[in-house]
């Protein structure tokens, strides 16, 4: 495919704050083998405004965007899908890193198949140096059952997508742009925009196409939302477990997802206990108690809730030392 024939991708990179990693996911996309590329970089106000990293690529290709304040992860990343002019869209985290066939690879099946939504590959799992990891990537690939997908088209694929979480839409995937209404992503969906987003593609009756290599360079790091969502901050704990609970109440109501509603009911369950312990975490008592009754009400016995729930009527100095070392 010569250059004048490759339609233009839109590479996304959202950032705020992390100028040495950005540098290399900017680099990792100018060096891209698929030349039709825009790269456009929004960045959230840092406090370090990240503009003279960009400018040194010197790269026509590059397009910046500065807010004037902080309008959080989500409106930052809305922003830039919505600057995008490509056929295609890539999203790329500022921490992370594509290999220089990552587009080239991805992007002719979607050429081929004009009924195919998205493509997306396997990735690689790095540590904050950007050193492979090569046991989390193993656990990567089988945890999100990657290594028994079928290559190719995939033309349903729901339980690929919203149950297994197969597809890793914000770092390892190329979409079809006009396709998507960006607007119609709604503000409570926060971090999880990107199974948020694997939902609007899995519902739009196009298929999805499986390349079966690790193409891309995902950061596991101490900031990362994952890790900050676990023991470590309880009020990234508290976002994260809304944000859940406000897809799976999406994709229950959903009539053409019924034959998973069990799955995502179970899901909503498990968020809404996550929300009360986050929030007996904050010593908000009185506010968490009702999101355990409300589990134990659908799933009548289910320890992690009832441990929980008799920890909110437990005196507070005994209850903060057990809550302290509990997930």
């Amino acid at each position: 495919m010569s250059l004048h024939q490759q339609p233009l991708v839109s590479v996304i990179i959202p950032t705020y704050n992390r100028s040495e990693y950005l540098k290399q996911a900017i680099a990792s996309a100018v060096q891209q083998t698929y030349q039709n590329i825009e790269i456009i970089v929004s960045d959230n106000c840092s406090p370090e405004n990240p503009q003279a990293i960009v400018e040194s690529f010197n790269d026509s290709r590059i397009r910046f965007w500065r807010h004037e304040q902080n309008v959080g992860m989500l409106a930052n990343q809305q922003h830039a899908f919505k600057m995008a002019q490509g056929k295609y869209v890539a999203s790329l985290h500022d921490d992370d890193m594509w290999n220089q066939d990552f587009l080239a690879k991805l992007v002719p099946p979607l050429e081929e198949n004009p009924d195919l939504i998205l493509a997306f590959c396997d990735q690689y799992i790095i540590d904050a140096n950007g050193i492979i990891n090569d046991i989390g990537t193993e656990e990567n690939t089988r945890g999100f059952k990657r290594d028994k997908l079928t290559p190719g088209i995939h033309q349903s694929f729901s339980k690929i997508g919203l149950i297994d979480k197969s597809i890793p839409t914000a770092a390892s995937c190329v979409i079809r742009n006009h396709f998507i209404d960006w607007d119609s992503i709604p503000p409570e969906v926060g971090g999880m925009w990107d199974l948020y987003l694997t939902y609007v593609c899995c519902i739009s009756g196009r298929g999805a196409y499986y390349y079966p290599e690790r193409l891309t360079r995902y950061r596991a790091h101490e900031q990362t939302d994952t890790m900050l969502s676990g023991s470590r901050n309880v009020q990234a704990k508290i976002r994260k477990a809304k944000s859940e609970m406000f897809c799976y109440e999406v994709f229950m109501k959903d009539s053409s997802l019924q034959e998973f509603r069990t799955h995502f009911q179970q899901k909503w369950l498990e968020a809404n206990t996550t929300l009360g312990i986050g929030l007996l975490r904050s010593e908000e008592v009185a506010a968490a108690r009702p999101y355990f009754w409300q589990a134990l009400k659908k799933q009548k016995f289910n320890l992690r809730t009832l441990v929980a729930l008799t920890l909110s009527f437990t005196p507070r100095f005994f209850a903060n030392k057990l809550i302290g070392v509990s997930k």
